[in-house]
Order: C-alpha cells, then structure tokens, then sequence
C-alpha cells in the first residue's frame, strides 16, 4: 500500500490513478515505524506546527531542495485537519482514512463504477473517490447511515508530486475534512526526486485544477474543474526571491452527482449584482469567475515552496470590480529546472444562492510549458 500523506478529519456532527511516488522514506510514513500521520504522535496530536513566518502548513519540518516534503491542512477552528494515514492501495484503486467519524469502514472507493454510490469518478485526470453511505453494527447487524465523504486524488505524470483532499457536505457549517499535497522521495520510475531551481530567465506552466465547495450555514458539496497556469520569474524579485502567479482560468461548477451547474450560479451572481460582465471560454460559454494570486515578494524559498494569496473577482459594465472570494494557496515545485508544481488552494466567499458562506478546496499540477 502506498502512503501518500496526511491528516484530515472527524465529526462535529451540527445539522486513478496509482501513484508508486513514495519512496517509503519519507520520516513522516508509518512504513517506516515512524508516528500513524504527519505531524502526528501515538495519541493523535497533531504536534507542533512548524514556525514560519511564510505562513507554511505543517508538515516536514526540515526540508531541503533534495529532500521529499510533505505539508497538511493543520487543526482549525472551521473543522479542518483532522483526517490520518490516508493511504492509496493501486492495486484495489482505494483509499483509506483514519479518524473520520461516520465514514464507514475507512475505505474510500472509486465512484463513476458498476455498483458504486456516486456517478463522479474523475475530475479531468484527477479521481474521486467516495465512503461508504451505510455501515452494520458488528452486535446487533443494525444497518448506520454515515455521512458522504468525496476525495480528490491526483498525481503527476512522472510520480514525484501528488495531492489528495477529503471533504463532507453533510453538515451545517464547513465541518471536518483536510488536504495534503507532497514531493515524493522518488518518482514513478523509481529514480530519486529533487528540485534543481532555475536563478534565471521566465517560465509558464499549465496543467488541471479540481475541488469541492462545502457551505457554512447549510448542507450540500459540489465539484469545480478548471485550467491551472502559473508562471514564474525566478531572476526576480532580487535577493534571489522569484516572481510567482497563479491563474485558474474556464472553472465549472457541479452538484455532488457531476450535473453542471455553471449556468444556474452565473444566474445567481447576475441577480444579486446589475451590470455583471459574465466571464466565458475561448468557446462563448459562461463560466465561473477566474481565480487569480497577489504577486509579492518572498512568496516562494530555495526549497521550491510557495505560499501565495489568491482571490476571484467580479468585473462591470462600468468598468468597477469587486473581490467574490479571497484564501491562500500552497505548492511545491519539483524536479530539474522546476518542471512541475502540486498545490493546493482553500478560498472561501459569500454564495449568491442561498445565506452562506462557502469553502472551496482545490488541488492542481501543473507542467513546465
């Protein structure tokens, strides 16, 4: 089975892809003997965060350019990072996960197959998996309905860097749920995984973005897609700081059973907002309003992680915009001269269809261009 990172979830109960990346040494593996998650002890404490003033999510604590890295959602008042040893088993396509209340029995499946719950088993070249909706009483052989937990998994091309996300739509505020992303020690070949960064010249990026909205102040999760781009000017800013932009472009929204909903929230949005210029594809179609990065200094170290602030905005016909959702995203970059980044977005914004709040979570790869 291969470990492929973690921490992520529990209960607070209020209302394929196969990756062969890790090379077992990564000091945050329980194949190693080492504690059951990242960042975690025996009891399950998620230990101490690492001090950054960059704003890093927990995980390897001493990372190098040459070294695998592994970051996690930490513990959070909204209910995230709580999830454990998330593993991947390639040879059953499924996923397991520790310390989700009411998830079944920890194996996620594959959806979008013969007998599975859900229709949606990919997201562009990302694969979605699901828990189980009932479980028995060992005792009694009463059957339990437990909650709907989705995650995204997604891997390289080459194995050296994947991400996964867990969430649940089935409770009233964000409740609990995670994500995790890292570079693995090795790539899918087996050869050993490093970072060689470029200190010159521009590059461009371009790759897929997947994740889940869950809602604060009601139930229900739905599914984005979109185009991730990057682009990174690494002879500047000086002192040796690269420029960093994030873009995720052409994003659609879905309901938990895969229907496009783009239409339906484009409604909404013109509704609440007069004189909305609706963003569209190369192809006229409308879509969801584009996510973009604050460009700035010191968003990127030599060890090829970068923590960014992203936003989306709404633009008018009398030339006016105004913010629609703001969070952060986290990446990594990997391989020689930078040639992908895996990261992670989590933005939250107001939802124009109904009173709540929303929380996306997103993970992207992107490729040197």
């Amino acid at each position: 089975m291969t470990r492929i990172v973690a921490t992520i979830l529990t209960l607070a109960l209020l209302g394929a892809c196969g990756s062969t990346g890790n090379d077992g040494e990564n000091p945050l593996d329980p194949e190693t003997g080492e504690d059951a998650g990242p960042g975690t002890g025996g009891d399950g404490d998620p230990g101490t965060p690492i001090d950054s003033d960059r704003g890093l999510p927990p995980g390897t604590e001493a990372p190098t350019p040459d070294s695998s890295i592994v970051r996690y959602e930490p513990r959070g008042e909204s209910g995230g990072g709580f999830a454990e040893a998330i593993a991947y088993d390639a040879a059953t396509d499924t996923f397991e996960v520790d310390n989700l209340a009411f998830d079944g029995d920890n194996v996620y499946r594959r959806g979008g197959r013969p007998g599975s719950q859900n229709a949606v088993g990919s997201l562009g070249p990302f694969a979605v998996y699901e828990s189980d909706v009932t479980s028995v009483d060992p005792v009694t052989g009463t059957v339990v309905d437990n909650l709907a937990y989705r995650a995204i998994y997604g891997v390289s091309t080459s194995g050296q860097t994947e991400f996964a996300i867990v969430r649940s739509g089935d409770f009233v505020d964000y409740g609990f749920g995670g994500f995790v992303y890292q570079r693995n020690g090795v790539d899918a070949a087996g050869n050993a995984t490093s970072l060689e960064l470029p200190t010159a010249g521009d590059a461009v990026y371009a790759g897929d973005y997947a994740g889940v909205r869950i809602f604060d102040g009601v139930s229900g999760l739905e599914y984005l897609t979109g185009d991730a781009s990057m682009r990174i000017d690494f002879k500047d800013f000086n002192d040796a700081q690269a420029g960093v932009s994030l873009t995720v472009a052409n994003r659609r929204l879905y309901d938990i059973d895969g229907t496009d909903i783009t239409d339906r929230y484009i409604a909404a949005l013109q509704e609440d907002n007069d004189g909305l210029v609706v963003p569209r594809d190369a192809s006229g179609n409308a879509v969801m309003p584009q996510v973009g990065s604050v460009v700035s200094p010191d968003v990127a170290d030599a060890n090829g992680e970068i923590v960014q602030s992203v936003f989306t905005t709404l633009e008018f016909d009398d030339g006016t915009q105004a913010t629609a959702a703001e969070g952060e995203y986290y990446a990594i970059m990997s391989g020689e001269d930078a040639g992908e980044i895996v990261g992670v977005l989590v933005m939250t914004g107001d939802d124009p269809r109904r009173d709540a709040a929303f929380q996306e979570t997103g993970g992207f790869i992107v490729y040197r261009q």
